[in-house]
């Protein structure tokens, strides 16, 4: 047996690879990866109930090796120590453990401890389902978790190459500010977030985007979706009407409709949204001028200009959502609503999650001096402040450049992915599907031609049985009736997307039907 081996068996100092599980050929428990070896568990067990006090004991350990709060591999408290906790007999403690240890549920090895062994697999917890129910706007609001194995062609939109992600300098910045000092000063920060991050984020926006902004204006936030709801927790009361772009950001409705608000949904053309449609009672707009969610096109100069009009006439708050407009790949970018506001009616919201990663929980939102204190004090009510650690690191990033450089050289890489789409959507896809255009962001949208019979969740089915992960149109409609693919280039390495788009294509090929009726291409085009 190897040093390194026979070292972590028998629990002494000396290097383990975290990667790896070792198991100890005697009595097939697995070691955790611990360099001194393994660190005896801080239990709690009650001696109240049925039975002498080793059968309590006994039980207590038993349904939690069952349950799998106790792990095997990691070590019992010894018998003396758990005694002197209970205030029980050490031979009272050990009955329990040698009962244990006859059963096969732990190991005892002389001079090192006593370890949980191998469990019984299949054993489920009896915990009770529970007779509190949440209010009823809940019911249809529960999603599946996103953490299945990524497919081999991921077309899935909103998410980022992490692999362009500068990791050394991240690391290097993280580690530059988990110093003691940091540590013995650090208690409860500002709900508006790290002060030097506020000031780069105004700087960064000022000069990338025209944002007009201190860093005084800026609160820090958990992402984009908790400054939404910030907004809403400060500015909408139950009953309150919200206006939101259809198709549009389903997690912006879900969150406003479970705030109580009624959620209005306004229908978007070609310019963006439809100014005119819009209720005339509503408290709040949400709009993603920049790069339309999901269909990609930009809000016209027009548009904007009425809809600021539309706010001052009606008293009404604009939300800007400027997700993903970092990434541009033509044309100059359109003034944001923020910049051309003079009234102080436009919040403007950011994300780093499209930027950077997801993972790191940081986006912003730029409000008014009249909003800031209640805003904050949403924050502080939410989650009191976000992690300092990041913000920080995050502050030196972006003055450093390194935000700069890092979104020039993702968008040269999302750019030839945005290419290779297009020309797609021009070549083998264009039998059955019509583009929308867009220059910017990490997705593009196709509208199903309206000579075309084809059912699209069908075709996205059989393309997942080629690997191929897309998304449906129809899932960002609320009323609106709209056929087509969107199709996300963040996490898809550039090798994969033709290849991908073949097996698209084909799937297109193998579901093509009658005619049908949808949504027209030319409403968009």
């Amino acid at each position: 047996m190897s040093t390194v081996v026979k070292g972590a068996l028998q629990g002494r100092s000396g290097f383990v690879d975290p990667q790896s599980t070792l198991y100890d050929w005697r009595a097939v428990v697995p070691i955790l990866p611990y360099p001194d070896g393994p660190i005896a568990i801080d239990l709690h067990i009650s001696l109240d109930g049925p039975g002498d006090f080793a059968s309590r004991i006994h039980r207590q350990l038993l349904d939690a090796i069952l349950d799998g709060r106790l792990r095997p591999g990691e070590r019992l408290p010894p018998t003396r120590e758990l005694a002197r906790r209970l205030n029980v007999s050490r031979n009272t403690v050990s009955a329990a453990y040698e009962r244990l240890t006859a059963e096969g549920l732990l190991v005892a090895r002389v001079g090192s401890g006593t370890y949980v062994g191998q469990a019984p697999v299949g054993h489920v917890r009896d915990v009770p389902e529970g007779a509190i129910r949440p209010r009823p706007v809940w019911d249809g609001l529960v999603e599946a978790s996103d953490d299945a194995e990524a497919p081999t062609y991921d077309f899935r939109m909103g998410k980022p190459d992490a692999a362009l992600f500068p990791l050394p300098v991240w690391r290097r910045l993280l580690a530059a500010e988990w110093r003691a000092s940091t540590i013995r000063t650090a208690g409860y920060g500002a709900p508006a977030g790290h002060h030097g991050l506020r000031e780069a984020i105004a700087r960064s926006t000022g000069l990338s985007r025209s944002v007009r902004a201190r860093g005084d204006d800026v609160v820090v936030t958990q992402g984009a979706q908790q400054a939404f709801d910030l907004i809403g927790r400060v500015l909408v009361e139950p009953g309150d009407i919200v206006a939101v772009e259809d198709p549009g950001y389903p997690p912006v409705r879900d969150l406003f409709r479970s705030l109580g608000a009624r959620v209005v949904p306004v229908p978007v053309d070609r310019e963006g949204l439809e100014v005119e449609a819009l209720p005339d009672g509503a408290r709040l707009v949400h709009v993603t001028p920049s790069h339309q969610f999901p269909l990609g096109t930009p809000m016209s100069l027009a548009r904007r200009a009425a809809l600021l009009d539309w706010a001052g006439r009606h008293d009404a708050v604009i939300v800007e959502d400027d997700y993903d407009s970092e990434f541009r790949f033509s044309d100059r970018p359109l003034d944001p609503l923020h910049s051309l506001d003079r009234a102080g009616r436009v919040l403007y919201v950011g994300t780093f999650s499209k930027t950077l990663l997801p993972m790191l929980r940081v986006g912003f939102l730029v409000a008014p001096a009249s909003l800031r204190p209640a805003l904050c004090a949403a924050k502080r009510l939410s989650d009191w402040h976000g992690e300092p650690v990041t913000q920080a690191a995050l502050a030196r990033f972006i003055d450093s450049g390194e935000l700069a450089r890092h979104v020039r050289k993702a968008t040269r890489t999302y750019a030839a992915r945005h290419e290779l789409i297009a020309e797609a959507l021009a070549g083998d896809l264009a039998a059955w599907l019509d583009p929308v255009p867009s220059t910017a962001g990490l997705h593009l949208c196709a509208v199903l031609k309206p000579d075309v019979s084809v059912d699209i969740p069908s075709v996205l089915a059989r393309a997942g049985e080629r690997g191929v992960a897309a998304q449906s149109l129809a899932k960002y409609g609320d009323e609106v009736s709209l056929q087509g693919v969107v199709l996300g280039y963040g996490a898809i390495p550039t090798e994969r997307v033709q290849a991908g788009l073949a097996h698209l294509a084909k799937a297109f090929k193998d579901e093509t039907k009658r005619p049908r009726g949808g949504l027209r291409s030319a409403d968009f085009l």
